[in-house]
């Protein structure tokens, strides 16, 4: 019972003393179509999509705030854009892999206790973890594993985050017998909050964000390739193992997805390399590359080709191989690329041979050697000068991949020094030539441009930097408004070169993959740092702008790029056989002999096959050695001056009158270039 000197009513108590309710701080939240809304301040994007639908909500697993993802849990604090982000938006890809990496760490501790998790990013078309086991993972756990995995999917638990106390994050791990995300768990700088993410009981340490649940991830997954990896990068630390998988928003994305790794592996450059006989690696050598004749061959087809197109616009030179490192030391590449560099000192006696040299990791600054040798007028300008040079860098071991990724190669390489009001028409003189040497060989889809800015590690001024980027931009804008639709464009922050920004070129090949190409670069600095000028109108010295530029970029890896894009089937005036002649019986050997040597007179490259065995396997070993065109020739072929063409890929044949043949596969292996100034002749 009451006491008697209580109220009788506690609710007339509450009455007479409540204060007045503070009104709730709002904010305003702006949507993609421009509506702004006001809600209560920490809301979460989960109770906003609520709010709108059911449905809505449903099919939400993160949000945008100011274009940056976030757990959809996560409280709003203060106005900003948002953007509810379904599964089937292109930035919910990464966050399924992300969720995907979870989901196999889950299933691979629950398989096998006492296995500890380390890291597990998402990388380029898909994701890894890496795991510490005493008995390494093989390809024949993922069976076990990815069932597992659809199990953890099926259950559905949210993920849910949680902030933790440094010290006790690493007591709990530490109990937990996990070493490595204590040692990651330090290396979090002391201002960063310690995010653990839970999905049911299991959970891990990680920056986020994640989907909604374990359920969005889906079963578009697959587990590809197993792999060492040291902690840390270190051959000192222990060897974990590397389990690499991929995942789709949708089950027909990964089969595309696997189809293509299929293909893929049918045109790695490195079997073809081998069983077309085209070059070689060995220990000796490590990431230089030795042609063998029909890949030299492919090599100085490109090479003319190149010539060709920049006859009239360029002066070819050849800057020295190995430079004092004084030189290196002027134009920035000692402080700033110098663990990239190859150097050596003389083996002179004397005090003054006792030098440090470099071989050249670029052409660049023997380029300007050459500008400053002779007085330069305004009217010398734009000067264009190109080199077919051979740069060496230092890649790691583990980095290099056969041609695509070498320690020595050739670059077309190529520098205008021009003024600044020139500057923009060089950038679209470069831009068409690249555009229009892609399309010769045969890169005719999707095309994108990126203009990369100032990096962190960089010289020269703000200003400078600035101002080359304005000027870029606006040469982008106008290749943007003057292109085809299959030219896209885009900006990428922070990776320009360390002098100044560059536009990259990345053009995709025929099983639509992408290939960063080309670049244009544009510097104020390295003239300027060597002292480069040029007399201007009033007579005054200015130093020129200086324009980097490359197409093909390395030669060699444009090469093994054009390999798998032809899948080692080069059109005709690439191949580095373009015609074999071969006999069906020794009846047509002298025959043979006279249509070899009429094709060898019409520039075709040719061989011919006179032994004896049967024409079919003749046929069959021509066809898997990529041979474009067969003239079969017999008999019946020497008394009627014919021939019988047989192409690669096809099954059948044509019997033709021999001078035609020959006439219409000289017309096919003239280059598209010499076609062109023909046809403008």
């Amino acid at each position: 019972m009451p006491d008697q000197n209580t109220p009788a009513s506690g609710f007339q108590f509450g009455l007479a003393n409540l204060k007045p309710a503070e009104p709730l701080e709002k904010i305003t939240l702006t949507f993609p179509d421009g509506a702004k809304r006001e809600y209560a301040r920490d809301i979460t994007g989960l109770d906003i999509a609520k709010g709108i639908s059911p449905s809505l909500a449903k099919r939400t697993v993160a949000m945008a705030l100011d274009g940056v993802v976030a757990d959809l849990n996560d409280p709003i604090s203060g106005d900003a854009k948002i953007e509810l982000i379904n599964r089937d938006d292109p930035r919910a890809l990464e966050l399924i892999r992300h969720d995907c990496a979870h989901v196999l760490a889950e299933a691979v501790q629950s398989l096998w206790p006492g296995t500890q998790v380390t890291i597990g990013p998402v990388i380029e078309n898909g994701f890894y973890y890496d795991f510490f086991r005493n008995e390494p993972f093989t390809p024949e756990d993922f069976a076990a594993i990815e069932k597992r995995m659809r199990e953890i999917i099926a259950r559905d638990k949210p993920f849910t985050k949680e902030v933790w106390d440094r010290e006790k994050t690493k007591q709990v791990f530490r109990d937990k017998g996990e070493a490595f995300k204590v040692e990651l768990v330090d290396d979090i700088p002391g201002d960063e909050p310690i995010k653990i993410y839970f999905q049911g009981d299991w959970f891990d340490l990680c920056r986020g964000p994640h989907m909604s649940s374990t359920g969005k991830v889906g079963n578009a997954f697959k587990l590809m390739k197993v792999a060492g990896a040291y902690w840390r990068g270190d051959s000192n630390n222990p060897m974990l193992t590397r389990i690499y998988g991929t995942a789709f928003a949708k089950q027909e994305e990964l089969d595309a997805y696997l189809k293509q790794i299929e293909e893929a592996e049918k045109r790695d450059h490195r079997r073809l390399g081998r069983e077309l006989d085209l070059f070689h690696f060995q220990e000796e050598g490590p990431g230089v590359v030795f042609w063998h004749p029909k890949g030299w061959t492919v090599f100085q087809a490109l090479i003319a080709y190149m010539r060709r197109r920049l006859t009239g616009d360029y002066s070819e030179v050849n800057a020295p191989q190995i430079l004092d490192k004084v030189l290196w030391e002027t134009s920035g590449h000692w402080d700033w690329y110098r663990e990239n560099m190859f150097a050596a000192q003389s083996a002179g006696d004397e005090a003054e041979d006792k030098r440090w040299f470099a071989l050249k990791p670029m052409n660049c600054p023997g380029h300007v050697q050459i500008f400053k040798h002779g007085l330069k007028s305004y009217r010398d300008l734009p000067l264009r000068l190109a080199e077919f040079g051979v740069v060496h860098r230092y890649e790691p071991s583990g980095a290099m991949h056969g041609l695509m990724r070498v320690r020595g190669f050739t670059q077309d390489d190529a520098h205008v020094f021009c003024t600044e009001a020139q500057l923009a028409d060089e950038c679209l003189k470069i831009n068409e030539l690249i555009l229009s040497t892609y399309a010769d060989f045969g890169f005719e889809g999707e095309l994108t441009i990126k203009l990369s800015t100032k990096p962190e590690k960089r010289v020269g001024t703000d200003e400078m930097w600035d101002h080359a980027e304005r000027v870029m931009a606006t040469v982008l804008a106008e290749i943007q408004a003057s292109g085809s639709n299959r030219i896209k464009t885009a900006i990428n922050p922070g990776e320009g070169a360390f002098y100044g920004p560059k536009f990259e070129y990345v053009l995709r090949d025929a099983i639509g993959r992408d290939w960063q190409c080309g670049t244009t670069q544009v510097d104020f600095n390295l003239p300027e740092r060597f002292g480069a000028f040029y007399i201007d109108a009033d007579g005054s010295k200015k130093v020129p702008v200086m324009v980097h530029r490359a197409i093909c970029g390395s030669m060699e890896r444009f090469i093994g790029i054009l390999i798998e894009h032809f899948a080692g089937n080069f059109p005709l005036w690439l191949a580095p056989i373009q015609v074999v002649v071969t006999t069906i019986t020794s009846d047509g050997d002298e025959y043979a002999k006279v249509v070899a040597a009429a094709a060898r007179r019409a520039g075709l490259r040719v061989e011919i096959d006179l032994r004896n065995e049967k024409i079919n396997y003749k046929v069959r070993e021509h066809s898997l050695a990529k041979i474009p065109a067969l003239l079969v020739v017999g008999k019946k072929e020497a008394e009627t001056h014919s021939v019988s063409i047989r192409r690669l890929g096809s099954d059948g044949q044509k019997v033709m009158p021999t001078d035609e043949a020959l006439a219409a596969l000289v017309e096919e292996a003239t280059p598209p270039d010499v076609k062109r100034a023909r046809s403008a002749a």
